[in-house]
């Protein structure tokens, strides 16, 4: 079965270059607002291990879906009119934890964003309008409904970002399915650079391999959030030895591949290693 046309057009939305000026514009705007730190990594969802945009989304659709479906009813008004209330308040926070994930993406998924953020804030517009309307003793069931369905296309976009575009994905989710079982040697001990990032492939993954001394950690090296190559990163010690994604500064321990700043939300995957007769060996855990 072929996709609707109507909906075809949207994925035009991914190169249309005409909203780059205001892509570019809002990045700048939400990145030097919302700058590194701690607040940063909540509203990326860093702490939960998924992005926490899509888990706010529900109060303020579901209070409104609800609302819709009250409004249908004789005598709602009053529960109706509370429901809106309480979606467009939480509106607010839903939609700063997007524009943080937003922000990192890449352009076609920013052109996609940007009008996904200007329907939401439409339908936001709407519901407020409906909710003024309600408490001056008026219906507003025309502002709310057409304010579901302007929801309800701006979600369609975010879909489409999440699922088509992959916008908040883990992209190391398939190692463990494409590496075997057990151990693999990747080369000797002494071709590894001392406190240097090294490339090696493990078939057809790319590690990121990093040694002190005789202690050598590896990780895949496509970052978690977006792909990008671990290997081209740096490496810091504030805590431990870690790995700087070049594309969006997610930092990963490179012992044990957890995420210690944001965007990215997932841990990379980290193998296990050992050193025998001068060549080092690696094991995933939970691979094949």
């Amino acid at each position: 079965m072929k996709t609707l046309r109507p909906l075809q057009s949207v994925e035009k939305l991914e190169n249309a270059t005409g909203l780059d000026p205001l892509v570019t514009t809002m990045r700048d705007v939400v990145q030097a607002v919302i700058k590194p730190g701690a607040l940063r990594d909540i509203l990326h969802g860093v702490p939960i291990g998924h992005p926490l945009h899509p888990l706010m989304i529900l109060v303020p659709t579901g209070t409104w879906f609800s609302a819709a479906i009250l409004d249908a009813i004789p005598g709602s008004n009053k529960a109706s009119a509370i429901l809106i209330g309480t979606g467009v308040v939480t509106a607010g926070p839903t939609a700063l934890a997007g524009w943080t994930d937003w922000s990192e993406g890449h352009e076609q998924q920013q052109r996609v964003g940007i009008v996904h953020a200007a329907a939401n804030l439409a339908a936001v517009g709407l519901y407020t309008l409906s909710l003024v309307q309600r408490l001056r003793g008026k219906s507003g069931k025309v502002l709310s409904y057409t304010g579901l369905a302007v929801v309800s296309a701006g979600g369609f976009l975010g879909g489409h970002m999440s699922y088509r575009q992959s916008l908040g994905a883990n992209h190391t989710e398939d190692v463990p399915h494409r590496v075997e079982p057990g151990w693999h040697a990747i080369g000797a001990l002494t071709d590894l650079p001392e406190g240097k990032l090294e490339r090696k492939m493990l078939g057809e993954v790319p590690l990121v391999v990093f040694r002190q001394g005789n202690d050598v950690s590896v990780l895949s090296a496509t970052c978690s959030h977006l792909a990008g190559p671990l290997n081209e990163g740096t490496v810091t010690y504030d805590d431990g030895a870690c790995v700087v994604c070049p594309w969006h500064n997610s930092t990963f321990s490179l012992k044990n591949g957890e995420v210690r700043q944001g965007p990215a939300t997932s841990p990379q995957p980290s193998f296990r290693t050992r050193v025998v007769a001068g060549l080092v060996e690696v094991s995933l855990p939970h691979a094949g």
